[in-house]
Order: structure tokens, then sequence, then C-alpha cells
């Protein structure tokens, strides 16, 4: 089988199918298979698709992490707070790791020959034909796991629509070492402020606001925008030596991630929000999914199956992050006036009960 990308989604699929007999290739275009992104959290259901393949422990054994503990107003006040403990007792354990710790440790479970990286994919065919920069490589199945505009479905499914800008851009970086709270998110008037403790003492940091799509704005602006928020977000700021910023987008709902031999997983076939923080771990059960139902039931049954138990699911999971994350870009002050009076009022199962459809999940 070839694999199209070498991130998590991808390299997730190389090491379940090859546990399970396979032979693979995995076609990564950059010249070396790691990530340069910032801090990623693994909720419990990316966990149990990770203990799958015998890889949630390591991760865990690096990782461990509480979930979010609810949202602030940027002069602090709480507008919402979850209950962590119930959480973590309902579901199981979070983890939060730098991006590239975990694609180490899945590129250490890959059969080194397996790795291609520096390739570049120019068209793949659904008969499993794939071309790319080193030639032309035919497989019984083809994964595209390259994502959010990913060549795999540009070439199957040509006539659909692309990847669509949700309106708003995201910053990522770590900070030094730092003692914080808990991982808490922070909402102003279409903009937002998230810390997330890490194990070694560092502080994962993400923020989003809106903008036009392709507007590009530096740490030195970010400070000065952030400056009167509540602490310790200016102190992360002003610590932090380098962001990395990306637009967000998310993909419209496809008719199907399957065509004749070739199935699409992770962002390339569901890109979504990041306000569930649920993309990593979606392409992860992608990923086990997809090799159980193709090694159980061959290639064509295991790709249907695949497809009506997964594309619901991730669908799901996609709008709900849609919808979780609107409030926090309302622009209008009424509105905001509005959600953070409404907020606090909620009680705290409110999040729990939506939360149960991303983490409830089981292999």
């Amino acid at each position: 089988m070839t694999i199209v990308g070498g991130g998590i989604g991808g390299l997730t699929a190389a090491v379940a199918f090859q546990q399970r007999g396979w032979q693979v290739e995995v076609l990564e275009r950059a010249p070396e298979f790691t990530e340069i992104g910032a801090g990623v959290s693994i909720q419990p259901n990316g966990l149990h698709a990770l203990d799958t393949l015998g890889l949630g422990d390591p991760l865990r054994a690096g990782g461990l992490a509480d979930p979010l503990a609810g949202i602030r107003r940027k002069n602090g006040d709480w507008l919402i707070r979850n209950d962590v403990d119930d959480l973590k007792r309902r579901f199981g354990q979070w983890a939060t790791v730098h991006r590239a710790t975990l694609v180490d440790l899945l590129r250490s479970a890959v059969a080194a020959p397996a790795l291609r990286p520096g390739t570049y994919v120019h068209l793949v065919q659904p008969d499993g034909t794939v071309l790319h920069s080193g030639g032309t490589s035919t497989a019984d199945l083809v994964v595209g796991a390259d994502g959010v505009h990913s060549v795999t479905r540009r070439s199957v499914w040509p006539h659909i629509p692309g990847a669509r800008y949700v309106g708003y851009t995201t910053w990522r970086l770590i900070a030094p070492p730092r003692p914080v709270e808990a991982s808490v998110e922070t909402w102003g008037k279409g903009e937002r402020f998230g810390q997330v403790p890490m194990p070694d003492g560092r502080v994962y940091c993400y923020l989003m606001a809106n903008a036009p799509s392709g507007s590009r704005v530096g740490l030195d602006s970010l400070r000065e925008r952030f400056a009167d928020w509540h602490d310790p977000i200016p102190a992360l700021l002003e610590t932090a030596s380098e962001v990395l910023q990306h637009d967000t987008y998310e993909l419209p709902e496809l008719d199907t991630y399957v065509c004749g031999n070739v199935a699409l997983l992770g962002d390339a076939a569901h890109a979504m929000t990041p306000n569930l923080g649920q993309g990593a771990c979606q392409a992860l059960e992608d990923a086990v999914t997809l090799a159980a139902a193709v090694d159980t039931l061959g290639v064509r049954e295991g790709l249907a199956e695949y497809d009506r138990v997964r594309r619901p699911r991730t669908q799901l999971i996609a709008r709900r992050s849609r919808q979780a994350g609107a409030p926090a870009h309302w622009k209008s002050a009424p509105l905001t006036v509005l959600r953070d009076a409404v907020l606090p009022l909620l009680p705290t199962s409110v999040f729990a009960r939506s939360a149960t459809a991303a983490y409830g999940w089981t292999p």
C-alpha cells in the first residue's frame, strides 16, 4: 500500500498496517519526517487509538496532562468551569506533548525502508496508481493523508469544493518554563488565547483572531494586542521567542471518503477548526479503523466499512468544533455582553455532555 503524507495520520496508518503484515511505503514531500509545530493535546479517544498499536503508554509516560479547566474573560473572570476530575474519571487521561515528539514516536515504529521523504506526489488515480517525483507507485490501497490541501483529494475528487477559510487565523508558540494554574482558554471579542502547561514546564500557547486570509502578524504585535489581558498572558507572550501562524481552514462535508482503491483520512478528509482540539485525535482514530476494516474485510469491503463508520462521526465532530468556537469570534458588542452574562449561568455538566461524542470513542 502507498500512503501519501507522513504526518500524524499517515504515520499512524503506516504503523497500523505494518503491524498487520502489509508492505507499506510513505511518501512525504518534506525532506524529513518531523513536525515544526508547537504543542498537541491528545485526548482520551486519541490515546485509545494509540493503545491499539502499543503506543499509548509511551506517550502517557512523557506527557500526562489535564483537560481544559475552563474559559475566562480577558479580565480573568470565569465564563465556564469544567470539572476536570470528573472528566478524567469518565473518559480517561489526557496527554500534551510537542508535535515532533508524537511524530518521532510514530516514525520510530515504522520500518525505515518504508519512509520516503522528499517525494512530491503529482497525481493519484482511483486504481491505486500514484505519480510522484520518484517515479510511479502502484498499490492495492492508497491512503491520502496529505492534509487540508490534499493532492490526493484534488486528484480523485476534482469537482468537490476545496478548503474554505473560516475567518480567523491561528498563532502557536511555546513559552519557556513557567508555573501556570491549568489549561485555560480566554475569550475576548473576535479573539482568544489558550494556555496548556506541558510536562517539562514549558507552556504551549495558541491565539486566534478574526483577520483577512493571508494577513501576517508577528510577536511584537501580539504582545501589544494582548497586553491588557489577565495574567499570565502578557508574560507568556513576552518570554516567547518564536511564533507560527497559519490561517484556519475547514472542509465542507464530503459525500464519501473512498473511491476505487483510495481512501482519505485526517485533514484530507475532514479538516476541522481547532476548537475542540480533535484534529489529531480524529486522524488517529481514522488510521486504526481503516487498517482494521481493510485487513479484516479486504480492500473494497473494508473501504466501504471505513466510510460508513468514520464519515458520520468525523463530520459530527467537525460541526461541533465549529459551533464550540463561534461565540469567541463574535464581533458584536451586544452579543459578547450577552455571551459573557449567560455562560457563567450554565451548569458544568453542559460541557461534559457535549464532549461525550468526542471523548467516548473506543476502537
